[in-house]
C-alpha cells in the first residue's frame, strides 16, 4: 500500500473537487482522512501522487475514477437498528398516527399508503432496519400500500444494499437474535435478508444536493447523519428540498445529535418521550 503523502497542493485540488461532485465538504486540515481513503487508489491505478488522481478523475469521461473516489470517501458507517430511542417513536408514535391520518382523511381507500425513504441509506442496514419495523408492527402488509426508498451518493454502497447480504460483524452491529433468526437466511458466513423484507424496498443512487424532486412526495423521510459532512449553505438547501417534497403533515427524522436550529424555519421539533422529530410549522 502506498505511503505517499499528500501536499498541501493536492489537498486543495481533492477537496474541491470532492466538494464538486459529492457536497461532501472535508477540512482541509484532514490530510490524514484523503491518504487513508484514497491512498489505495494510487496503488489501484499506478499512480505516483495525489495530483495524477485528480488529473486521472477530470479526463476520466466515464466516470469511472469519480465513481471509485466517492466510494472511498463516503464514510458509509451504520448498523442496524441505530439509535433505538428512534426507532421506538418511529414504531409507537409516527406510524400510528400516520395511519391514523390516513385513514381518518380517505376511510373508503382499499389500503394506506405509506411512503418513506431513507437519504443516504449506506449499505441498507437502515432500510431494512425501516422494513422489519413496519412489518413487525403492521403484520398483514396488503392493508397498506408501502414506497420504501433507500438513496446513496456511493455505488458501491447501493449495490450492497440491493444484494442485502451481510458479514457477520455487521448483523452483529445491531440486529436482535430473534428478528435474524426471523427475516434472515444464512448463506455460507454471511447472512441475507429474505425476500419478503428485500421486495418492499428499491434503492437507487442520488446525490442529495442535486434537485430530487422527481422522486415524489413522502410521509416519513430519514435524513440522518449525512449533513454533517455539508457545509451551512449546502444543509439549508437540503433541508429546504426535503421540506417540499414532505407531506403537510409527515416527518423528518434526523440524526440523535443533530439539529435544524437556525438551519430550516420551515420545521418544528415535536418531543416524545426521549426523540425528537420535525414536522412542517402549521402542518398538524
Amino acid at each position: 500500500m502506498t505511503t505517499q503523502k499528500i501536499t498541501a497542493d493536492e489537498i486543495e485540488l481533492l477537496t474541491k473537487y470532492i466538494y464538486d461532485v459529492s457536497g461532501i465538504a472535508i477540512e482541509k486540515t484532514k490530510s490524514y482522512l484523503l491518504e487513508t481513503r484514497l491512498g489505495p487508489l494510487l496503488d489501484e491505478f499506478g499512480l505516483d501522487s495525489y495530483r495524477a488522481l485528480h488529473e486521472k478523475a477530470k479526463g476520466d469521461f466515464r466516470k469511472s475514477v469519480e465513481t471509485k473516489i466517492i466510494d472511498a470517501i463516503s464514510t458509509n458507517e451504520t448498523l442496524f437498528f441505530r439509535d433505538r430511542d428512534t426507532f421506538e417513536v418511529f414504531r409507537n408514535k409516527i406510524i400510528p398516527d400516520l395511519i391514523d391520518a390516513r385513514s381518518g382523511r380517505a376511510p373508503a381507500l382499499p389500503s394506506v399508503p405509506i411512503r418513506i425513504w431513507s437519504a443516504a441509506c449506506s449499505t441498507g442496514q437502515e432500510v431494512y432496519s425501516i422494513a422489519i419495523t413496519l412489518k413487525e408492527l403492521l403484520v398483514d402488509l396488503k392493508k397498506y400500500r408501502i414506497k420504501l426508498l433507500g438513496t446513496d451518493i456511493s455505488d458501491a454502497a447501493v449495490s450492497r444494499a440491493s444484494y442485502g447480504i451481510y458479514s457477520k460483524f455487521e448483523i452483529e452491529r445491531g440486529m436482535p437474535q430473534p428478528l435474524l433468526q426471523k427475516y434472515f437466511s444464512p448463506v455460507g458466513a454471511n447472512w441475507k435478508i429474505n425476500d419478503e423484507i428485500r421486495a418492499m424496498a428499491t434503492f437507487q443512487r442520488l446525490n442529495l444536493l442535486a434537485p430530487f424532486g422527481a422522486l415524489g412526495r413522502f410521509d416519513i423521510v430519514f435524513c440522518r447523519n449525512v449533513a454533517v459532512y455539508f457545509n451551512p449553505e449546502d444543509r439549508k438547501v437540503l433541508f429546504n428540498r426535503i421540506a417540499d417534497i414532505l407531506e403537510p403533515d409527515g416527518v423528518l427524522i434526523i440524526g440523535a445529535t443533530e439539529s435544524l436550529t437556525g438551519v430550516c424555519p420551515r420545521f418544528e421539533p415535536k418531543h416524545h418521550i426521549r426523540s425528537i422529530f420535525y414536522q412542517l410549522k402549521g402542518g398538524r
